[in-house]
């Protein structure tokens, strides 16, 4: 992850979270097909506010994931979507997630955001919701992991950080 970069909004973020799957890509695909809805394997919401969408995954959509808001902008079934942030405020940028080809049979499944960060985002995104993100984006590709091989990963443990941010905020993050 790059972060910090000089932007004509101020600071840029570049964060990637990327997992090697060995499995079809139709497989991996349907997983982001399934994006908030109701039989949705790649979101742990067990453990995180759901991703929840106002209509079928399709470019328009919007809705989010506890108090974090956006709306489809692309979407290429079985391949890709892009999300465009809404809120928090003063995040200008998007987040999406792709499929690549990886070695051999392999597909990597990667989740990127790219923001412009202006005003008080500057100091959120690193202290609050950089944190959170990564933490959520490991337990998304543990599920993805789990989906695709058909064996539980093991629960992966939070920092502390992220337990004193997810404790501080109880209620603010929608769960």
């Amino acid at each position: 992850m790059v972060m910090g970069l000089a932007g004509p909004n101020g600071p840029s973020v570049f964060n990637a979270h990327e997992r090697v799957l060995h499995a079809p890509a139709q497989a991996v695909g349907a997983l982001i097909d399934r994006l908030g809805s109701d039989d949705d394997a790649l979101w742990p919401s067990d453990r995180w506010p759901p991703l929840v969408l106002d209509k079928p995954l399709s470019v328009g959509a919007r809705g989010g994931h506890g108090p974090i808001r956006y709306h489809v902008v692309a979407y290429e079934p079985g391949l890709m979507v892009r999300f465009r942030f809404t809120s928090p405020p003063g995040f200008l940028g998007q987040h999406e997630f792709i499929l690549e080809r990886a070695s051999g049979d392999a597909i990597r499944l990667r989740h990127i955001v790219t923001l412009g960060l202006v005003a008080n985002a500057r100091y959120s995104w690193p202290l609050i919701w950089r944190p959170l993100h990564d933490a959520l984006m490991e337990d998304l590709m543990d599920r993805a992991e789990a989906a695709i091989t058909g064996q539980p990963v093991p629960r992966r443990e939070w920092s502390a950080w992220v337990r004193f941010l997810r404790a501080t905020l109880k209620g603010r993050l929608g769960r």
